[in-house]
């Protein structure tokens, strides 16, 4: 299996899963041409994606699908919820409706969604399966039971870190803007995070990918310390951490 993070941060979003011949996106966040040269940058091209699926109806991971679905006539997967609303596409005939805990079969692939809880209509998150698991988790408020149950068989996974809690803290946001984020259905924290993967992960997670991290009130130094500290506790469990940025693309991950 292939994975990247093409983009990821409040700006906009976007994750690469392949088999190394065709593959799928977790959301598209950004535009349609950032889309096709990121894929490039890493040896892939958009006529490989076979299919996309969306997490929640936020404009930073709906943003570009419109114009790369038409574009490549590619099927967009996502909740009624989701569905009803925002604008996904113009074009019907490629929105297919899923529910939770549904499997698709794309390209030798199980792609699995499961509920999470986000201020949005009817969020998701996803695995892929295909001899090993791979969990893209974002956008969540805290780490409920489904979080936990696919942390803990996961072999790589791609985590929200939102911000560090004293910089949200003593940050510009207003008082609203910041309860929210701390809130059930708000964002993951560093700690928050860290501390889900700590109690939860097994030593068949080889890699962690640190993704939406706030621009404003985290920095990849910080996310980084804060999980490498918590897992220092855990000695069976070591996986590679790295970060994810909304300018580039992360490498090609291969597992």
């Amino acid at each position: 299996m292939e994975v990247c993070a093409l983009a990821s941060g409040s700006s906009g979003n976007s994750f690469y899963v392949g088999n190394g011949k065709e593959g799928v996106l977790i959301d598209v966040g950004i535009t349609c041409k950032q889309i096709c040269e990121r894929l490039a940058n890493r040896g892939k091209n958009a006529e490989g994606i076979r299919a996309i699926f969306i997490t929640h109806e936020h404009i930073d991971h709906v943003r570009g699908v419109d114009v790369f679905a038409r574009k490549f006539d590619i099927p967009i997967y996502l909740t009624k919820g989701t569905s009803e609303n925002c604008f996904v596409c113009s074009n019907k005939s490629l929105i297919r409706i899923i529910k939770n805990n549904e499997i698709v079969k794309i390209a030798d692939m199980k792609i699995e969604a499961f509920s999470k809880f986000h201020h949005a209509v009817d969020p998701v998150s996803y695995n892929v399966y295909l001899k090993k698991k791979i969990s893209i988790i974002t956008d969540a408020g805290y780490g409920c039971k489904n979080i936990k149950k696919h942390i803990s068989d996961s072999d790589f996974l791609i985590m929200e870190a939102n911000h560090d809690e004293r910089m949200l803290e003593n940050g510009p946001y207003p008082y609203f803007l910041k309860n929210l984020i701390k809130s059930d259905v708000g964002h993951l924290s560093n700690k928050q995070s860290a501390e889900c993967v700590l109690e939860n992960s097994s030593k068949k997670l080889k890699n962690i990918v640190l993704s939406h991290l706030s621009k404003t009130n985290n920095t990849p130094q910080i996310a980084l310390m804060a999980f490498k500290s918590a897992l220092n506790q855990k000695k069976d469990v070591q996986p590679n951490i790295d970060v994810s940025v909304r300018e580039e693309s992360t490498e090609l991950y291969r597992i």
